[in-house]
């Protein structure tokens, strides 16, 4: 084990202890743990190779080519599952592997919950993670059975806002690792966020919430964009998780 610390601090992981217990409880023996160290050292995502992310105190299936969940999101969970009850229809938009709808879930029992996604390989992922869940393949709005418009609760969505430009600079874990469908939002970042939002209100009963993740620098924007839509809006942050979100309502 010494050995293996040694090679991950020396690729630059800053937690060389931590990563290296938790690749050698997944290898299956010697030699595998030789090919996980070596995918860890060239860059692959520790999660990826791990098969699981941890999320809102959860494990959480992802694959590799999956986007990671990461720890911010988890405030943007909390509030979608403050503003739910048992019985109430949540849906959880770009779901991903899920991680949000599975947090969710944990939180409220009895939610009846709905994800989507385009991507199949996250949506495998997804299906494991929500199992009582019903998982809908397709395009946002359009993946949602029609029999949702205008009884969702809760609608929630970390769709991508990294500007276009601003790929290149990601990390490499992100950037080599993670679909850029699920990291390019466009020009401004807000591509995805114009569409969710000028979307939501068919599908929401009156007096229903929308929530998504933005930056604190994108927060005004994103805030134009929910009111143009009709929305009641608010900003809320969490300074521990680097966290911002913008919560719409529709008017009851």
């Amino acid at each position: 084990m010494d050995d293996v610390v040694a090679r991950l601090r020396a690729a630059g992981c800053v937690f060389a202890e931590d990563e290296a217990r938790l690749l050698a409880e997944a290898a299956a023996d010697g030699a595998a743990l030789d090919e996980l160290v070596a995918a860890r050292v060239a860059g692959d995502p520790l999660e990826h190779l791990l098969g699981w992310a941890e999320f809102a105190g959860a494990r959480v299936v992802v694959a590799p080519g999956v986007f990671v969940p990461r720890r911010r999101t988890e405030f943007l969970a909390e509030q979608a599952a403050a503003l739910a009850s048992p019985g109430a229809v949540v849906v959880d938009l770009c779901c991903g592997c899920g991680a949000i709808g599975a947090a969710v879930s944990a939180a409220v029992p009895g939610v009846e919950l709905h994800a989507a996604d385009i991507d199949p390989v996250a949506l495998a992922c997804a299906r494991r993670n929500l199992p009582h869940a019903e998982v809908h393949e397709g395009d946002m709005y359009a993946a949602l059975p029609p029999r949702l418009r205008g009884s969702v609760d809760v609608i929630v969505a970390n769709v991508p806002y990294v500007p276009t430009r601003e790929i290149s600079r990601m990390p490499a874990e992100a950037r080599l690792h993670e679909p850029h469908t699920a990291l390019d939002g466009g020009t401004d970042g807000l591509a995805h966020q114009r569409t969710l939002a000028h979307g939501a209100t068919p599908w929401l009963r009156p007096g229903g919430h929308l929530l998504v993740e933005t930056s604190d620098e994108q927060a005004p924007t994103t805030v134009e964009v929910f009111t143009a839509a009709g929305l009641t809006t608010q900003v809320l942050t969490c300074s521990d998780r680097d966290a911002t979100i913008v919560v719409g309502a529709k008017p009851s």
